[in-house]
């Protein structure tokens, strides 16, 4: 995500008129390719046959999704059958674009080492999105439940999220990657196109209960104050105060008197795809190391002494050569991965622009009583399931970004000293499809100005968030809001680029930048002034009906109350 530097010869005025001007002169994220969709499309006037319109009326791509339905062996099957064809095809897609990168890192002579990085960052997200679309397979088959209908579409929202990531990659390579990403992209559109239309036909699948809006859906249930996903030694692990006794799988600790020295040794000696929770203990000090937790290493927990106390530190950035995706001190995709009383650092500076501290793509992961350090791009949130309790994230550009479903609950934001002439934008949510149930939820946070930024706070504008993607979501309410918000609240991203298609809410937040009556007019915000419509976008809500419950050492909110 390129530097968001401002070349103002005054002080930021506070109109939304002179937010434009300003933008004009702003570099942003290139240019995302935009299909043309063709919402709601009626099909059975086409010709076409009657079983295959029903299915796919209302996809983004029927002219794709007829073609690919029309290979059935025939075409009187239910809804959840014609989902799981679709999935099937759009695997051999995947695997089809997998072999095209891979010929192109091994074989292109004198390739730049920027697109060798983006393309190694393709062949794990293909590789990843392999086993979302399997799981997604597979929940489908199982479609009775509204759990599964959940889960199905938050893993094809993953996938779908992939393919773009893979693109993003070679913003910074020579030309834009102009040796590369022009010939590898149409098979990326093209599974892309397959997944939306999945997508579009998962929400056809009967549900028992449908208690949500289309705009927050597939959290997981709830279960004493915890998501369910996680089991009770986990919570009890999460209850446990710092200096109780834990009884660990392995301890890192620097001086020597753990098992390892270093968390990706601990990493590594982990058993492989285990059902059962693994703990890793991490002593007081600081690990100068990255950290990749991958899809093998599943429900891992590191525990440390600390925030600020136990911290994992790297300093990768885009400007020494590294993609956005690969930049982070610590990566996680294993699922169920859990940490707690830790601290994981970016130091590389706000001149270095992307700089992840930490990129989730891992399901059903929770962070308990953490801080990620950063400046440009801090937390990554890129897919699936995530949820943050009582963490504090400190950055200036973008700094929470991605297209997971994530709730952030009683967390500390906060935006840092930026460089001269820049701004600080909180969020930049990156949902590409209407149909995906990805967003983040800010509920009962505190948004205010890191120590460093306070003497110099009237220098720099702060805003809430701006829209990465097309369908940006994005959702702040019961938070204090700080004096340092810009009157606007957000911020465009480029002229008029996805006003009308995000979703951007507020609910009864307080503070000295909660006014909303100086708030942007776009036809995507919303002032929510009705709690029936806040509810929506609850912890409660996006569970369907299950509700928080207050755990004895942790407290929880129970919807709006």
């Amino acid at each position: 995500m390129p530097s968001l530097s401002l070349f103002l010869k005054h002080k930021l005025l506070v109109s939304l008129f002179c937010v434009y001007l300003i933008l004009l002169l702003l570099p942003s994220r290139p240019h995302h390719y935009r299909p043309h969709y063709h919402h709601r499309r009626h099909l059975a006037s086409t010709g076409t046959d009657p079983n295959i319109a029903r299915h796919c009326d209302g996809t983004l791509y029927p002219e794709l999704c007829v073609s690919t339905l029309a290979t059935l062996p025939k075409t009187d099957v239910p809804i959840s059958e014609a989902i799981c064809h679709v999935i099937k095809r759009t695997t051999s897609a995947v695997h089809n674009s997998y072999s095209n990168c891979s010929s192109y890192l091994n074989h292109l002579r004198n390739l730049d080492e920027r697109d060798k990085l983006a393309l190694e960052d393709c062949l794990d997200l293909l590789d990843q999105a392999l086993d979302e679309l399997s799981a997604a397979f597979s929940d489908i088959k199982n479609s009775s439940s509204d759990d599964s209908i959940s889960t199905a579409q938050t893993v094809l929202s993953g996938a779908l999220t992939n393919q773009f990531t893979c693109l993003d990659g070679f913003a910074f390579a020579p030309k834009a990657g102009a040796r590369v990403r022009p010939y590898i992209k149409g098979r990326f559109f093209h599974v892309a196109h397959l997944i939306s239309n999945s997508l579009a036909m998962v929400k056809k699948l009967p549900q028992k209960r449908r208690h949500l809006q289309e705009t927050f859906e597939g959290y997981g249930r709830i279960t004493h104050g915890y998501p369910k996903w996680l089991s009770r030694k986990d919570r009890h692990l999460l209850q446990a105060s710092t200096n109780t006794t834990i009884m660990a799988d392995l301890v890192v600790a620097k001086d020597g008197s753990g098992n390892f020295t270093t968390v990706t040794d601990a990493i590594n000696a982990a058993p492989n795809n285990s059902d059962t929770r693994f703990v890793i203990y991490v002593k007081a000090g600081g690990y100068y190391e990255n950290v990749e937790v991958g899809k093998t290493k599943t429900n891992i927990m590191l525990i440390g002494d600390g925030m600020w106390k136990t911290a994992i530190k790297g300093n990768r950035n885009v400007v020494d050569g590294w993609t956005t995706f690969r930049s982070a001190t610590v990566a996680v995709v294993g699922n169920g991965f859990i940490a707690r009383d830790l601290t994981i650092e970016n130091y590389a500076g706000p001149s270095k622009h992307q700089a992840v501290a930490l990129r989730v793509g891992a399901d059903l992961s929770a962070f308990y009583r953490c801080s990620f350090v950063g400046y440009q791009d801090t937390l990554y949130t890129h897919s699936l399931r995530q949820f943050y309790r009582e963490c504090d994230i400190y950055g200036t550009i973008d700094f929470i970004f991605g297209d997971a479903s994530v709730v952030l609950q009683n967390c500390n934001l906060y935006a840092r000293k930026p460089d001269p002439k820049q701004v600080n934008v909180f969020t930049a949510q990156g949902r590409e499809d209407p149909n995906q149930n990805s967003g983040i939820s800010i509920q009962k946070c505190k948004i205010a100005a890191a120590a460093d930024l306070i003497p110099v706070q009237s220098n720099f504008s702060s805003y809430l968030g701006r829209p990465w993607k097309q369908y940006s979501r994005t959702v702040i309410m019961q938070s204090n809001l700080e004096s340092l918000i810009h009157p606007a609240g957000w911020l465009p991203w480029n002229g008029s680029f996805a006003l009308d298609t995000l979703y951007y809410g507020e609910y009864m937040n307080f503070g000295a930048g909660a006014n909303t009556t100086g708030r942007v007019n776009w036809p995507g915000y919303h002032v929510m002034n009705s709690s029936v419509e806040a509810n929506n976008f609850t912890v409660s809500s996006f569970i369907q009906g299950d509700q928080w419950l207050g755990s004895t050492m942790i407290p929880f909110s129970l919807g709006l109350s």
